[in-house]
């Protein structure tokens, strides 16, 4: 990245990168203790009735992004 004022130029990098620390990571990881980010996840249908109409709807939406 570079930063220009009007007699100012700064460059700033990130560090090197060793991919050997990067390597094998031999970690203890308590699976059971895991989030399951599954646990709740529904298949099926959703319905509800309303008596407005599609353009009640749309008129009501269109109302609350003006506001």
């Amino acid at each position: 990245m570079f930063f220009r004022g009007p007699s100012l130029a700064v460059s700033m990098g990130f560090g090197s990168y060793d991919e050997s620390e990067q390597g094998d990571q031999d970690t203890d990881i308590d699976e059971d203790g895991a989030v399951n980010v599954h646990e709740n996840d529904h298949d099926g249908e959703i319905s509800f009735d309303s008596e407005a109409d599609s353009d009640e709807l749309i008129d009501q939406l269109q109302s609350m992004k003006d506001e």
